[in-house]
């Protein structure tokens, strides 16, 4: 753990800077290509809808 000596003032309340988004990046596209690989519709715009899929010719949306 590195601790930074000065204040930082955009930290929550526990002094805490989030690092989640980070490791959201690729997220999106897995769960994309995990519902192209499960029902053969290829979804290029979000949100992924269940309408979208059903709707959907085997093309893409």
């Amino acid at each position: 753990m590195i601790f930074v000596p000065e204040e930082d003032s955009a930290v929550n309340l526990l002094g805490i800077k989030g690092l989640g988004e980070l490791s959201n990046v690729g997220t999106n596209a897995a769960v994309a290509n995990a519902v192209y690989h499960a029902t053969g519709v290829r979804v290029r715009k979000l949100p992924i809808r269940l309408e979208k899929l059903l709707d959907a010719p085997m093309l893409e949306i």
